[in-house]
């Protein structure tokens, strides 16, 4: 996994430009309330990312709570991830896995006691799902919500809509702010499954608390739930620990 670090770390442009309120003048009313409450105006553009995660985790329906810890790189130019997790399901029993979205391109892999592959999935409809995840979360680093390949329209007073167009794919959700500019959550019809029998479903993630880091405020607690029509199923729950921006040689 730290070829996969350092390749994709080795792909992102440096961007060094400082971020005015002329940059962000143009974005839907609550886009820009955001911008300002996480204090992005006189920041550096931040060109990558690597970050802590613990929480708990379901890998299906049913199933109970198993706590995990990840590790997770971001690029912002081109866009891209990594996620490294590990689950615990009992004391000498562990899930390891990796998510990752490189060149408009995902795969997610996933192995019992490291060698044994009980995932192992690529497609059109896992770049999908893997757009959105990157697009809900740039709230981490909201300096990207300035990237040429998002665009944003104005919904309402608390509302915009992100349109995400790279590598041939193109996704959309919906960003829910409050009076203050506080993200609340974000909505969009995701791929639930990467087969040919997958289909696009209610996907929402939704923040709990802000903390801070590098002067700006950003979320650190939040959860990520399929809205069925079954009902809902929160796979996860998460605590950000640790994020460092434009750090790329410790991996």
């Amino acid at each position: 996994m730290a070829d996969e670090v350092q390749q994709l770390l080795a792909s992102s442009a440096i961007n060094d430009s400082i971020i005015s309120e002329k940059d962000i003048e143009g974005l839907p009313e609550p886009v820009q309330r955001n911008l300002r409450y996480a204090g992005v105006v006189g920041k550096l553009r931040i060109s990558t990312v690597r970050l802590k995660q613990t929480g708990l985790f379901k890998m299906k329906q049913g199933q109970n709570w198993k706590p995990y810890s990840a590790l997770q790189y971001f690029t912002i130019d081109p866009p891209g991830f990594i996620w490294q997790v590990k689950l615990k399901f009992l004391p000498l029993i562990w899930v390891s896995g990796r998510d990752s979205y490189f060149d408009g391109k995902a795969s997610m892999q996933m192995k019992l006691l490291s060698f044994i592959k009980i995932v192992d999935a690529a497609g059109p409809k896992l770049d999908q799902g893997a757009m959105l995840r990157y697009l809900s979360e740039i709230v981490w680093f909201p300096t990207a919500y300035l990237s040429d390949y998002i665009t944003w329209e104005a919904i309402d007073v608390n509302s915009a809509k992100a349109t995400m167009r790279y590598g041939g794919v193109t996704a959309s959700a919906m960003f829910h702010y409050d009076e203050e500019g506080r993200f609340i959550d974000f909505v969009a019809d995701r791929y639930m499954g990467t087969d040919d029998n997958a289909e696009l479903e209610k996907w929402t993630a939704e923040i709990s608390q802000y903390s801070e880091i590098s002067g700006m405020m950003i979320p650190v607690d939040g959860k990520a739930t399929w809205n069925l029509a079954i009902g809902d199923f929160t796979y996860i729950d998460l605590k950000i620990t640790d994020i460092e921006y434009d750090n790329p040689t410790k991996y």
